[in-house]
């Protein structure tokens, strides 16, 4: 393979201006809106020549934000804590609290967000 299975992610959103600000509080980035013809898109930055695929926040009538349905995304973090300690002040809520996966597979958290979308966060510590 040239390179990783994932290249594009879409969280779908009801809310783009509550969305944005919960993601960039909770991962300290800033996150640009573009209207593209009707989809509202709030794209997370995209690091060239960096490992992990980027994605975009999307409001549209096509777009359903789910607790249950659905891929998992997770998020890669230094460590699950400190995204994690956000989630709640940023209006999320935590459904599994930071833990060990085992077989040195490092660390993992599930959340909500403001939308209702169920997510992870990963980290090696």
């Amino acid at each position: 393979m040239e390179h990783n299975m994932i290249g594009w992610f879409e969280i779908p959103v009801t809310h783009m201006e509550r969305a944005k600000k919960f993601y960039e509080i909770v991962f300290d980035l800033t996150i640009e809106v573009h209207d593209l013809g009707g989809i509202i898109m709030g794209w997370f930055p995209y690091a060239e020549g960096k490992t992990g695929a980027s994605g975009s926040l999307v409001q549209h009538e096509m777009y359903t934000p789910s607790d249950k349905a659905g891929p998992l995304i997770y998020f890669s973090c230094k460590d699950v804590s400190i995204p994690q300690g956000k989630i709640e002040k940023a209006g999320g809520k935590i459904i599994q609290p930071k833990k060990e996966i085992g077989g040195g597979h490092g660390f993992m958290a599930l959340f909500l967000d403001t939308e209702g979308n169920r997510l992870a966060l990963h980290s090696q510590k």
